[in-house]
C-alpha cells in the first residue's frame, strides 16, 4: 500500500455524506489521501466496514463504541452483547483499530441529567449519583474495548475529553502488564503538553484536526511534541480547516492539517508528510 496523506479519523460513514459519499471518498483518493472511517456505535461501525469493503485499497475502518453511547446500552441491558458483537466486527480484514472509545466528562451533567422533581428543581444529590454512574459505565465499556484491542492486537482510537488523567490511569493498568505491539492514538487531542507526554510514554501517538489552522493555542503544543508521535486527521464532517471553516469537512482537507503542522514546526511540508506517513504505517498498518 502507498499513500501520500491519510485521514486517520474520519466519519464519512455518517449521514452527512449519504448523498455524495462515493464522490467525497474518490476526491480524497484522487489527491493521494487515504481514509479511515471511525465508528461510534455498532451501526456506524458496520457502515464503516461496508464502505471499506467497496475499495481494494485506500479506505479502512475502525470500530467501537463512543462514551456518549454507553448509557443507552446500559439502560437496555446491551453492554455485554454489544461488546461481543464488536469483538467479531473487529476481526474484519479492513478493520485496523478499535474505537473511538474512551471517557468523556465534558458537560457530563448536561447530557446525562436526572428528571426534574415535581417542583421543577433538580435533586443535586441524585444528579451527583447519576454523573458518577455515567462515569462508571463509560469506564466499564472502555475497559471492555481495551480487552478486545489486546486480544486481537489492534490499536485503540481514543476519545478523551476532560478525562485525560483518568484515561491514563486506566491505560496504565492494562499496558503495564501486557506486552502489546501497538497501543493506539489519542484523537482530536486538546490536553496539555504534560498529558501528551504521558500518552506517548504509554505508547500512543497524538493526532490533530483542522482546528489547528485557526486556533493558535495549539502552536506551542505542536512545537513540543516530537514529529514522530504526531498523526493527522479531520474528524470530518466537523471542524473544517481554514479556508473551509463553517462548511462540511472532508478527508481531503487533511492535507491542510499536515501543511499547518509543518508550518508550526518550521519544516517543509514534505518532511512532515513523510514522517506522518511512517507514523501511521507503524501504528495502524503493520498487518498490511
Amino acid at each position: 500500500m502507498k499513500f501520500q496523506y491519510i485521514d486517520v479519523h474520519a466519519h464519512v460513514n455518517f449521514p452527512e455524506y449519504d448523498k455524495d459519499r462515493e464522490e467525497v471518498i474518490q476526491r480524497a483518493l484522487n489527491e493521494g489521501v487515504y481514509v479511515v472511517n471511525v465508528g461510534t456505535n455498532l451501526e456506524s461501525s458496520r457502515v464503516a466496514i461496508s464502505i471499506a469493503e467497496k475499495y481494494d485499497d485506500g479506505v479502512y475502518a475502525i470500530v467501537g463504541i463512543h462514551p456518549h453511547e454507553v448509557m443507552e446500552l446500559e439502560e437496555k441491558g446491551l453492554i455485554e452483547s454489544s461488546l461481543a458483537v464488536l469483538r467479531e466486527l473487529s476481526k474484519h480484514e479492513k478493520v485496523i483499530g478499535i474505537g473511538e472509545c474512551g471517557l468523556d466528562y465534558f458537560k457530563i451533567e448536561e447530557y446525562n441529567t436526572v428528571p426534574d422533581g415535581e417542583d421543577g428543581a433538580k435533586n443535586d444529590e441524585d444528579l451527583v449519583d447519576r454523573v458518577n454512574k455515567v462515569k462508571e459505565i463509560q469506564e466499564k465499556v472502555f475497559r471492555g474495548q481495551i480487552d478486545i484491542a489486546i486480544e486481537i492486537n489492534k490499536p485503540l482510537m481514543l476519545h478523551v475529553r476532560d478525562s485525560y488523567r483518568k484515561t491514563l490511569e486506566i491505560l496504565n493498568t492494562f499496558f503495564g502488564v501486557h506486552d502489546v505491539r501497538s497501543r493506539g492514538n489519542v484523537h482530536f487531542f486538546a490536553g496539555t503538553l504534560e498529558d501528551a507526554k504521558a500518552f506517548i510514554i504509554c505508547g500512543f501517538t497524538i493526532s490533530f484536526t483542522g482546528v489547528i489552522t485557526f486556533a493558535k493555542s495549539y502552536e506551542d503544543l505542536i512545537k513540543e511534541i516530537p514529529l514522530d508521535k504526531i498523526l493527522s486527521e479531520t474528524d470530518c464532517p466537523f471542524v473544517a480547516p481554514v479556508p473551509f471553516r463553517g462548511k462540511r469537512a472532508e478527508p481531503v482537507h487533511v492535507k491542510l492539517v499536515v501543511q499547518k503542522i509543518a508550518e508550526i514546526k518550521g519544516i517543509p511540508t514534505e518532511e512532515a508528510r513523510e514522517q506522518i506517513e511512517k507514523n501511521v504505517m507503524q501504528m495502524f498498518f503493520r498487518q498490511f
